[in-house]
């Protein structure tokens, strides 16, 4: 498995975590347990999602251009 898939398969499990973490945080607030780690407990896979995020939007931009051997398209 290369870095770049690694890296969409990473990010794709953040959101897996992040979305859980999204649902722990409302649980916690509808109960009235206000926890400074419950509300931080999202801000870990959303700073790596963050990131991974940039990467990616990022790839496609830096990645040498294929295909084409002229700078003119006719």
């Amino acid at each position: 498995m290369n870095w770049n898939n690694w890296i969409r398969q990473s990010h794709r499990w953040l959101s897996i975590a992040f979305t859980v973490a999204v649902i722990i945080n409302i649980v916690a607030m509808v109960m009235q347990q206000q926890a400074v780690w419950i509300g931080l407990l999202a801000l870990f896979p959303l700073i790596l999602m963050l990131l991974s995020g940039l990467y990616l939007f990022a790839l496609p931009y830096l990645a040498p251009r294929r295909g084409s051997t002229s700078g003119s398209q006719a």
